[in-house]
């Protein structure tokens, strides 16, 4: 049996994307990761380095996600955050929704209950008229 226990919200903010194009995968693009805020009842972080990106690949109404960031705790600890999946393009005036899966890395003990944690999360992007764009997602591990 699949059970979910909740890690807490996440917020992403996005840059305006940069076409990369058409090429083998798809129509690719890329959007520098501004800020992450990890919110929940045993983890509290915030991004800690600039080199965090958001690939999208859209192939019709799917995009593929592959996100990197690099998380700093409410207590100085660093831990790695990758995630991938899809976001949902197919109807733009009712939401687009991000469904994806997280992996966790760390090296601080205190968080190292995390390396063992394949997270999943739902969340729905917000873009703005500049074209930035913001994922609200809730975030839990599987259990």
């Amino acid at each position: 049996m699949v059970e979910l226990e909740a890690l807490g919200t996440m917020v992403v903010d996005v840059a305006p994307s940069l076409p990369v194009g058409i090429g083998p995968a798809g129509d690719r693009s890329v959007g520098a990761i501004t800020a992450v805020t990890l919110s929940g009842e045993r983890l509290r972080a915030t991004q800690a380095s600039p080199a965090a990106a958001d690939w999208l690949v859209r192939t019709g109404a799917v995009g593929v996600i592959d996100a990197r960031v690099l998380l700093r705790t409410d207590d100085d600890a660093l831990i790695y955050l990758q995630y991938g999946g899809r976001l949902d393009l197919s109807d733009p005036a009712s939401g687009m929704w991000a469904y994806v899966a997280l992996t966790f890395e760390t090296g601080d003990p205190c968080y190292a209950w995390l390396n063992k944690v394949q997270g999943v999360g739902k969340g729905r992007l917000s873009m703005s008229a500049d074209g930035s764009g913001r994922l609200d997602y809730a975030i839990a591990a599987v259990r």
